[in-house]
């Protein structure tokens, strides 16, 4: 058939070795189809960030002497230095911290908010409640864990409106003399919405310094970067921060972190790190300086594939009836699709797919279990080369109502896709779906 995008040897393949059956193959091909046109967008951006990427490489005289790395307490890694150097370039900020001693993405959030906050602030999230595993961080869930609020740090939470949007004016009535910093989570986290858009940070980041120019705005960038062809540093954030086992770490990087921002928000930063007076000049990089350039230069492409994706899970699911956020044709701002499952039934099926998609571990079955940080039992479907890397092909949901799936990554476009394929196998065999 003309709409089947899987002809010949494909099929049979994908059939032979896999099991998809014919009605889970039309089903993709058709809803792929249906977005081609999407997709040319997607390479336009991708497009500007590769190139935008290799300028910051070739700027800053990448070498093969920026391989290597020292011993003791890491002075002088020009690995390390020149890494920093070209992630400041490419998120147009006066200086960065790129090290793998940052161990995810909420360990460099954590350490933006305690390296600039000090005691008798007060934080204001803008996009309602946090990702769950800040919670404990602000001081929201836990109890003398040395959060934010044990050293005198005074929260507040700005809910959106419901089209998914700031709501600037309830912000503007949350802003007191006492505000240090105003942060927004880009991305959807478990929340039922889209991610915050450039345009609308753009909006947010000129209100607050409008009410006040001595704010920090800062945006958790997590799953967001590549997105655009700007980022939150490029339209008024103060300073992003995100991890490397996700968009811009390309898949290759074995861990860490970047923060990005103004010079002396970074040395502030850099002081809660390591230490006070130490800073950013000591730390080793062991050897992580190779596979955090080459990820970055292939970040693009890997985000492309890994968005691409997640638009044809949408619009599979959506064909099927599902509820999806963002819906395919929405402007994208990470790459996270939620898909609301309605079944705990479902949503396990749905991850159990995802986990036999997998080039490893696809033999593991994944189960609800506590995770540390999370309030609720929590799935996790991941067969990745870099344990826990959301740029790869990942499925992970809450057990709690209206019980709601997230997929993103796939270090290529054909095995993101293939996630989708399985997922709905697995729910077709298991008689949750109707083909």
């Amino acid at each position: 058939m003309q709409k089947n995008s899987f002809q010949g040897n494909t099929y049979q393949l994908l059939n032979r070795s896999f099991g998809i059956s014919r009605e889970v193959l039309d089903a993709v091909a058709e809803a792929e189809g249906q977005i081609r046109d999407i997709f040319q967008e997607l390479d336009d951006i991708m497009s500007y960030n590769q190139y935008k990427i290799l300028d910051a490489f070739q700027k800053n005289r990448i070498s093969d002497m920026h391989f290597g790395w020292n011993t003791g307490y890491g002075y002088n890694d020009p690995g390390r230095e020149a890494l920093e150097k070209v992630y400041s370039d490419v998120f147009r900020t006066e200086a960065a911290l790129v090290r793998p001693t940052i161990v995810s993405g909420t360990h460099a959030l954590t350490l933006t908010l305690a390296g600039i906050l000090r005691p008798g602030d007060e934080l204001i999230y803008c996009t309602g409640k946090p990702y769950d595993t800040l919670e404990e961080v602000i001081g929201i869930r836990g109890k003398d864990q040395g959060s934010l609020r044990d050293f005198g740090i005074e929260y507040k939470q700005v809910e959106l409106k419901p089209d998914g949007s700031i709501d600037l004016d309830a912000l503007g009535k949350a802003i007191t003399p006492k505000t240090k910093m105003t942060t927004l989570q880009r991305a959807t986290g478990y929340d039922w919405r889209r991610a915050v858009t450039i345009d609308e940070i753009k909006e947010w980041a000129a209100f607050v310094k409008s009410v006040n120019p001595d704010i920090v705005g800062m945006v958790d960038n997590c799953y967001g970067e590549f997105l655009d062809t700007r980022e939150p540093s490029e339209v008024g954030a103060d300073v992003i921060a995100g991890s490397l086992i996700k968009n811009p770490g390309g898949g290759l990087a074995l861990t860490g972190g970047y923060i990005a921002g103004r010079s002396e928000l970074i040395e502030k930063i850099s002081w809660r790190m390591t230490a006070p007076g130490i800073g950013g000049e000591c730390g080793l990089t062991f050897g992580q300086t190779r596979t955090m350039f080459q990820g970055l230069f292939l970040a693009p492409k890997t985000v492309n594939g890994a968005l691409k994706g997640a638009i044809l899970c949408a619009k599979v699911f959506q064909n099927l009836g599902f509820e999806v956020c963002p819906k395919p044709e929405d402007k994208r701002s990470d790459i996270i699709e939620a898909i609301k499952l309605g079944s705990p039934e479902s949503v396990i099926a749905f991850c159990e797919g995802i986990q036999a998609s997998a080039p490893v571990d696809s033999h593991v079955t994944p189960v609800p279990w506590d995770m540390p940080g999370y309030e609720d039992p929590v799935i996790m479907a991941a067969g990745a080369f870099v344990q826990g890397s959301s740029i790869e092909l990942s499925a992970d949901a809450p057990i709690r109502p209206p019980y709601v799936v997230y997929f993103q990554g796939g270090l290529t476009y054909e095995h993101s896709k293939f996630g989708v394929m399985k997922a709905l196998q697995t729910m077709y065999e298991k008689k949750l779906v109707k083909l």
